[in-house]
């Protein structure tokens, strides 16, 4: 399921910066658009699928131009376990979900990455997405095996407390909880992070409060992260409770205070979040940042999954 932020449109719905194409492959792309109309027609067409005219991302999105949906891979998932755990910082049971790969056993020397969901998702969304398959095809591949941890961070709360003393804190359970709940279940504490739109902004502030307490992440894989630019961006999500809570909390606004050992960060064309995903990508100097066709959902996540592993397995490794 997508997640619910799709809708949104950055900056008013503006396109984002131009890229560059050939007058010629303008006219050419144009020319299949309108069918041999007028050269000023066939230009705009192409233009609009360039990107460098408004309405290219609608354009594509009919003509079905956004890429093709990734599908979860063929083979026999590692173990499985989805419990119950009461949660101090968030007031409330949470799901926890610990994934395998096939083979390998919970255990001090098997890593951790912690797995943060989307709004209006939860820790069971992330198997249903299919990630204990995505692990078990990549460990098949060869890459280093590692575990992959998901819980419950709320439908909205873009994982941070959004007032004081409200009772729901998803970055104290991480920081303060999850280490603990590993421990007892024979697993180190993490030392990666992924996140998928609402937990890709979750997954950076968890790696700011890392780095703040001297305990920076090995790696982090992001999936369309839900950053903003600015509260104006911010505001129709209703992810905030104000612009202070938003200037208190926002990634973009202290990718300064953050060290990371590698980043990816992964996040189609056509999706409202792309610019802002490519503004991470560049002030963190991510290692590997692909930027293909492709919209705010399931089937962009899927398709670039086997990317996001195979760099936090390589990464976790040494390697």
């Amino acid at each position: 399921m997508a997640d619910r932020d799709s809708a949104y449109e950055p900056d008013g719905g503006r396109p984002g910066p131009a890229r560059a194409v050939s007058r010629r492959r303008a006219l050419r792309i144009g020319a299949g658009v309108v069918g041999g109309g007028a050269l000023l027609g066939c230009a705009a067409g192409g233009g609009m699928l360039a990107g460098w005219l408004p309405g290219g991302v609608e354009l594509k999105k009919a003509l079905r131009m956004t890429g093709t949906d990734g599908t979860v891979p063929d083979v026999a998932p590692g173990a499985v376990h989805v419990e119950q755990v009461r949660s101090a910082a968030r007031s409330r049971e949470v799901t926890l979900v610990t994934m395998l790969p096939p083979g390998s056993a919970a255990g001090p020397g098997l890593p951790v990455c912690v797995m943060l969901h989307g709004r209006g998702n939860d820790a069971r969304g992330m198997v249903a997405l299919g990630t204990p398959q995505f692990l078990a095809a990549a460990v098949k591949g060869g890459v280093p095996p590692f575990a992959v941890v998901a819980l419950d961070g709320g439908d909205a709360t873009y994982w941070h407390q959004r007032s004081p003393g409200d009772g729901d804190d998803p970055q104290a359970m991480l920081s303060e909880e999850l280490p603990g709940w590993l421990q007892a279940r024979g697993l180190s504490a993490p030392r990666a992070a992924m996140g998928i739109s609402m937990g890709g902004s979750g997954s950076l502030q968890y790696a700011i409060g890392r780095t703040r307490s001297g305990h920076d992440l090995d790696a982090v894989a992001l999936l369309s992260p839900a950053v903003f630019r600015s509260w104006a961006d911010a505001r129709p999500i209703g992810g905030y409770a104000d612009e202070a809570d938003w200037r208190a909390h926002e990634p973009l606004l202290r990718l300064d205070r953050m060290r990371v050992g590698t980043l990816g960060v992964w996040c189609g064309q056509e999706d409202p979040f792309c610019p802002a995903a490519r503004d991470v990508a560049r002030q963190a100097r991510a290692r590997q940042a692909g930027f293909p066709d492709g919209e705010h959902t399931d089937g962009f996540w899927r398709r670039v999954l086997p990317d996001a592993v195979s760099l936090l397995g390589h990464t976790l490794a040494g390697s």
